[in-house]
């Protein structure tokens, strides 16, 4: 057992983690922190083009967490979840936990066009029918997505990792900025526990990779910029905001978003961007090489989520990892 490891204790033998296709090398830290190893699955696509997801070792009376960001390709890897749910819960699994790190459907969270489908919710029902017991997320794209799941859902934050990141940075002329209004409230408290402002830019959505920031709402005039969302998938949001710090006359920009899914024309927008100092990312979902430019840096959440594990297992609760913005990190 490593330092950044917990001891099971009784729940050493009981627990199983199943790990899909999407994250492997996360689902590797997070066992590893909780001391424990990820068990094998077997997947096969039938010549008729469908899938068989067979677990590799038995789960009769065991907890089992099984680890599935929805990234590309999204419906194949919520398919083999939701197959690999249906299978523990077949084999008699006692406890069932969806570790789903990117939920990636939060982002479909309303009903803002005719005849269409709120595909969070659905999501969130279609793995409770499957039987999960639990879900674990982090960073919805939306706060009231978290209100969809038919289970017991654990909502986290990688707001710590964020924290004890930017505190080893001079922030003496930093201040936060939000590329949206509606999402200030979680780049305020952000800007809180670092001791600094808040700014947002007032924004509008065109289309999927298309957006119009009309003005930015605070005193950003000659500051460094730490411009804070959930996510940055094709970089349209944050490529706006820039080119109006940029007028306003802003001094050093650091990008950070806890889910870097960097889509499409992202990689090249944020290539092109010579002012961007440095993008801060997170490893909810997998960033391979040649998306990781020579100014971004990943931050790891494994161990927030082996914590969460462990206290769910434990019977411990598990408030410490929402209430993150507590008196220690303001001003630390």
């Amino acid at each position: 057992m490593t330092d950044d490891s917990v001891p099971m204790g009784q729940f050493a033998d009981s627990l199983r983690i199943f790990a899909g296709s999407s994250h492997p090398e996360l689902a590797q830290e997070i066992a590893a922190y909780l001391n424990t190893r990820v068990s094998e699955i077997h997947t096969e696509r039938f010549s008729n083009d469908n899938l068989m997801v067979q677990l590799g070792e038995s789960v009769r009376g065991k907890d089992v967490v099984i680890i599935q960001s929805f990234t590309p390709n999204v419906s194949e890897h919520l398919l083999e979840l939701l197959m690999m749910i249906d299978a523990a819960r077949s084999a008699s699994a006692r406890t069932i936990h969806a570790v789903i790190p990117y939920y990636s459907y939060a982002r479909s969270d309303k009903k803002d066009a005719p005849r269409i489908s709120i595909a969070g919710r659905l999501i969130a029902d279609l793995l409770g029918h499957a039987g999960a017991d639990h879900v674990m997320t982090m960073t919805l794209h939306s706060p009231q997505v978290h209100g969809f799941f038919p289970v017991p859902t654990d909502h986290l934050t990688a707001d710590e990792v964020f924290v004890d990141y930017f505190h080893t940075l001079d922030l003496s002329n930093a201040i936060v900025v939000s590329p949206d209004i509606g999402h200030a409230k979680r780049a305020s408290r952000l800007a809180k526990s670092l001791g600094i402002g808040v700014a947002a830019g007032d924004k509008e959505r065109q289309s999927d990779d298309s957006v119009a920031i009309s003005t930015i709402i605070g005193d950003v005039d000659g500051r460094d910029a730490i411009v804070f969302d959930d996510e940055i998938a094709t970089g349209g949001s944050v490529c706006e905001l820039v080119n109006l710090l940029e007028a306003r006359g802003v001094g050093r920009i650091i990008l950070a978003c806890t889910h870097g899914v960097f889509s499409g024309p992202a990689i090249a927008r944020l290539a092109a961007m010579d002012k961007v100092y440095e993008i801060v990312t997170t490893n909810t979902v997998p960033i391979p090489s040649y998306k990781r430019l020579a100014n971004m840096r990943v931050l790891s959440v494994g161990h927030i989520f082996g914590r969460a594990i462990n206290c769910n297992l434990m019977g411990q609760s598990i408030s410490s990892l929402f209430a993150f913005w507590s008196e220690k990190w303001i001003g630390h």
